[in-house]
């Protein structure tokens, strides 16, 4: 073999083979098939804008702007109905899950390494932490939270991340869902949940929802008049489920939204999911990348937004999300 020609197959043969980095997902407009009284078909999902630090803790404002937290980036950022952005507030103590009181306190979960905790973060001069502990453990990673007419906080730990590549750290706590009454001590309300996550009441206050991102089913709990819950049930079945190699379910199940008719939005795998009170299916709105929370929002509240995956996107709705509650 000549001589230039083996000296070029060795080195070619002996080059570094780079593996391939996955293309970032796709963040795109989609379209709309009809769910009877929920949306028209063709309706477009407009995207917002993508390129964000994390997206979490959708909620809406009065005023019809809509608030959002980029955890990664330790802000909330918010979106008015022309979708302009603007800074809302800095230094949140790494919040996700957002909801407003009856006083017109915005409520964050907090999720700094060593400063986790549930608390007022707004308006300013009025923060307080409404609880940092449960028997004195401190919380791994609090998710998502709702707040009843009574001032009590509904929230999800489902525990800490895990990082790529090590093992999960061991938690204070397991995995569990909480309640912290107007001026009590948290109270643990409901176990046994792989992975609770998106966290939601009824209209009537009587049933709270709360997603498994590690299971099957959205769960559904009878409140008890002292905010604890009873008679859990499998309230419905998410559409796609994946098992991990291990044989573990993941459902991606994150966000819930409520209408004023009682239905529940679900955002997991394939996009946002809409049940009918009972727990029937009635229909899927397309994403095209993997939502993680949802809200209504707008003056009239048929405008539902979606974060996930560093974007923001909305759809315009026949349904109206629920009046009562913020969230």
């Amino acid at each position: 073999m000549h001589a230039l020609t083996l000296a070029l197959l060795t080195s070619l043969f002996a080059a570094p083979v780079f593996a391939q980095v996955p293309a970032p997902p796709v963040v795109a407009e989609t379209t709309a098939t009809a769910i009877p009284g929920v949306i028209a078909a063709g309706t477009r999902v407009e995207v917002i804008k993508g390129g964000f630090s994390g997206t979490e803790g959708p909620i809406g404002m009065a005023d019809g702007s809509f608030l959002f937290t980029e955890t990664q980036a330790n802000r909330i950022t918010r979106i008015d109905k022309d979708n302009n952005l603007t800074t809302f507030l800095e230094n949140t103590n790494g919040s996700n899950g957002l909801a407003f009181d009856s006083k017109g306190r915005l409520i964050s979960v907090q999720t700094t390494p060593g400063k986790t905790l549930i608390g007022v973060i707004y308006p300013p001069g009025q923060e307080a932490t409404l609880s940092d502990n449960f028997d004195g453990k401190p919380y791994g990673r609090p998710n998502d939270l709702v707040v009843d007419k009574k001032g009590g906080v509904y929230f999800s730990e489902p525990g800490p991340n895990a990082t790529p590549g090590q093992p999960p750290p061991a938690p204070p706590l397991t995995p569990a869902v909480y309640y912290v009454p107007a001026g009590g001590k948290s109270m643990r309300i409901a176990e046994g949940i792989v992975r609770p996550n998106g966290i939601q009441l009824s209209p009537d206050e009587k049933t709270l929802y709360v997603n498994d991102t590690a299971g099957e089913y959205v769960l559904a709990f009878d409140i008890k008049p002292d905010g604890s819950v009873g008679n859990r049930r499998n309230f419905a079945k998410y559409p796609t489920v994946n098992k991990t190699p291990a044989g573990a379910f993941n459902s991606g199940a994150d966000g819930l939204a409520i209408d004023s008719d009682g239905r529940v939005y679900v955002v997991s795998l394939g996009g946002v999911h809409v049940f009918s009170a009972k727990g029937d299916l009635l229909g899927t709105i397309p994403l095209s990348l993997q939502g993680q929370n949802i809200a209504f929002a707008g003056t009239d509240k048929k405008t539902l937004y979606i974060v996930g995956r560093g974007a923001a996107f909305k759809v315009r709705l026949l349904a109206e999300g629920y009046r009562g509650r913020a969230k």
